[in-house]
């Protein structure tokens, strides 16, 4: 049980019936995720304003940025993030190989230099509490200043997203399940 109830699918609420309806105008479900923070529509559009930009008009390749979300959400622990994230990441061209990897990302021979910044990223931001100066010159070879910014508020943003669905006890839907969280790979 959510720490909060989900507001209904059909809300009343003008407001939330237009957010709502502009998901599904993208052809997207509406997440229970989103149906928690439908409690407050302000914030719900304030959160669709800042991640769906992070998301599809980010300059960096999304296959990096979902490398990113996956270890963040492996080393945060956090199943919901990782199962929706798993099926963006394979969309984006990162091949499930890969994937399976990221826990291990040190010691695999799959992944380039440029992943590997990435994935360091993933780390430090989500352990806190941030990059540090070496990290961020890794990424430097191979990201210009644009795309440095754009990992580190992705890093940053996905870590704000974990905490508030442990903290909302979210449960993965149905459709999700099939995706789980490896256990032990927050490492």
């Amino acid at each position: 049980m959510t720490a909060v109830p989900m507001v209904p699918l059909q809300p009343e609420d003008p407001a939330l019936q237009a957010i709502f309806a502009e998901v599904r105008g993208r052809g997207i479900e509406v997440p229970d995720l989103y149906r928690v923070m439908g409690n407050s529509p302000a914030m719900l559009r304030a959160w669709i304003d800042f991640a769906w930009p992070l998301r599809l008009n980010a300059r960096t390749p999304r296959a990096i940025r979902e490398l990113l979300i996956l270890r963040g959400a492996q080393v945060g622990a956090v199943a919901y993030e990782w199962a929706h994230h798993v099926p963006m990441a394979l969309a984006a061209g990162v091949p499930q190989a890969k994937i399976d990897a990221i826990a291990g990302w040190r010691d695999s021979s799959l992944f380039s230099d440029e992943e590997r910044a990435v994935l360091r990223l993933a780390e430090e931001v989500t352990r806190g509490p941030g990059a540090s100066p070496e990290c961020l010159a890794a990424l430097a070879p191979h990201f210009d200043h644009a795309g440095i910014v754009e990992l580190t508020l992705t890093a940053s943003f996905y870590v704000c997203v974990g905490r508030f669905l442990v903290s909302m006890r979210l449960a993965l839907e149905p459709d999700y399940q099939q995706y789980t969280l490896p256990a032990g790979s927050a490492g």
